[in-house]
């Protein structure tokens, strides 16, 4: 990776108003004239502009290049009528920051992922994340100053079970067999990584709202890896106490908290629990039915979510009906439109248009006739 390079205190002060406030009313249950829209992965693989950086610069020099993030974070806000930029990042930025190699060759690669519980001391125990991750920070502030205020910035952090099991996997899985082989034979250890990952997931978190984050998720990606059980143990009590620490944190150094997203894919069965822990949004994939998330997650929790992202390779009057029937599902109040999970990489961006533009279109009349 290189040597480690230092990073200055970043100018914080005199953002730009914020022009459009949609998605952080929609985040607090707050009413809203129309249905805000964002995409995960919206800034990345599938835009000609994004390849074209993309082809000059290896995939972390961008993450770690406070310009080229700001700028490929800006590129779907020029592209499209989107509510709300989301910082161009990884979530394997915090195994960086533990100490291990990850490369993207082109999925994610650990050359020596951890393999038994004495793997746990190569680890960097002691992080500081002004060190190791300031250049997200940095890239925060320069984006919300670029922004102008024209949409709000998301910031983001993968959750510990999913950031565990590619450490220990190496790169990406169907199984997960060697990392929950970890939570069957070695909870103790399981629960050490565990807790070393929330408490950086934490500093992470702040130093993201400190520097102009006005919205975060946190995603736990691989929960359908673990059934209700293990979720339980070794999941749901860390995703809970990074949300409750970081509003204490929020508080002890009199920052303002910022609406607070959890997305656990395939964890249609975690619902409630989820619900129940801190966060203000509850972000569904598409194999939950929006009135079923509805019923669990109870009247005072915004949705986010939740069309398949393969819909988007339809035509675009199809692409339309799957948005109409999404609205007249999940309502037009306390919910925030999004795919089911990333943006595929081959997507055609002009269908994307659609969707946004959809999403605007429909519940603009559907509040209108309410």
């Amino acid at each position: 990776m290189g040597p480690k390079k230092a990073y200055a205190v970043v100018n914080r002060k005199a953002f730009p108003p914020l022009k459009n406030d949609l998605i952080l009313r929609a985040a607090r249950g707050e009413k809203t004239e129309r249905v805000p829209v964002w995409v995960m992965r919206q800034a990345g693989r599938y835009l000609p502009e994004y390849m074209q950086i993309s082809s000059k610069n290896g995939f972390f020099s961008i993450c770690r290049s406070p310009e080229l993030a700001c700028e490929v974070t800006l590129q779907p806000i020029r592209r499209f009528n989107l509510d709300a930029a989301i910082i161009f990042s990884d979530i394997l930025v915090i195994p960086q920051a533990l100490g291990m190699q990850v490369d993207m060759i082109p999925g994610p690669s650990f050359p020596e992922p951890l393999c038994t519980p004495a793997d746990l001391e190569k680890l960097n125990k002691n992080v500081d994340v002004n060190k190791e991750l300031g250049y997200v920070f940095q890239a925060i502030t320069k984006t919300r100053h670029a922004l102008e205020g024209k949409v709000p910035l998301i910031g983001f952090s993968g959750a510990p079970w999913t950031l565990m099991s590619y450490m220990i996997e190496g790169g990406s899985t169907t199984t997960h067999s060697k990392a929950k082989r970890w939570l069957y034979t070695e909870p103790e250890a399981s629960h050490q990584l565990l807790q070393l990952l929330a408490d950086v997931i934490v500093d992470y978190l702040l130093g993201q709202i400190k520097a102009g984050a006005q919205l975060l998720q946190l995603f736990e990606s691989h929960a359908g890896a673990l059934g209700p059980g293990l979720f339980s143990k070794f999941a749901l009590p860390y995703i809970r106490q990074i949300s409750y620490k970081l509003k204490e944190r929020c508080s002890e150094s009199g920052v303002t908290p910022v609406p607070f997203i959890i997305f656990a894919k395939d964890g249609h069965f975690a619902l409630e629990e989820l619900s129940g822990s801190g966060y203000e949004v509850v972000g569904l994939d598409w194999t939950i039915r929006p009135t079923n998330a509805r019923n669990k997650v109870g009247a005072s929790i915004s949705l986010q979510g939740n069309l398949d992202p393969c819909a988007l390779y339809a035509p675009p009057e199809e692409i339309k009906r799957h948005v109409k029937e999404m609205l007249q599902k999940f309502g037009t109040q306390k919910y925030i439109a999004n795919l089911g999970h990333g943006i595929y990489r081959d997507m055609n961006p002009d269908h994307l248009e659609v969707f946004v533009n959809a999403v605007h279109t429909y519940s603009e009349e559907m509040n209108a006739t309410q």
